[in-house]
């Protein structure tokens, strides 16, 4: 097999683990910590995506700044909305 298919062929295997592990965090008894634990899993597999099947592994510069900025927007977004939320 090629390099190529190796890498999709794993990341598909870590993405499909990261899926048993959410459904594994929804129904075990976790508690308060079940939120955490399920975005924790989401931004690692939209990490894979972004970094397999959207090239940014492939990307110099520009494009991974890019991504950074987006991420850390993402993140203020967030944070902001759960101090909102909090704060109710």
């Amino acid at each position: 097999m090629s390099r190529q298919t190796l890498t999709l062929v794993g990341v598909w295997a870590a993405l499909m683990a990261l899926l048993a592990i959410t459904v594994g965090a929804t129904f075990g008894p976790f508690g308060a910590w079940k939120p955490a634990i399920n975005l924790a899993v989401a931004f690692c597999k939209a990490g894979l995506i972004f970094w397999v099947f959207m090239h940014l592994r492939e990307q110099r510069g520009v494009a991974r700044v890019i991504a950074l900025a987006f991420l850390l927007w993402l993140s203020i977004l967030m944070g902001l909305t759960l101090a909102d939320v909090l704060s109710r």
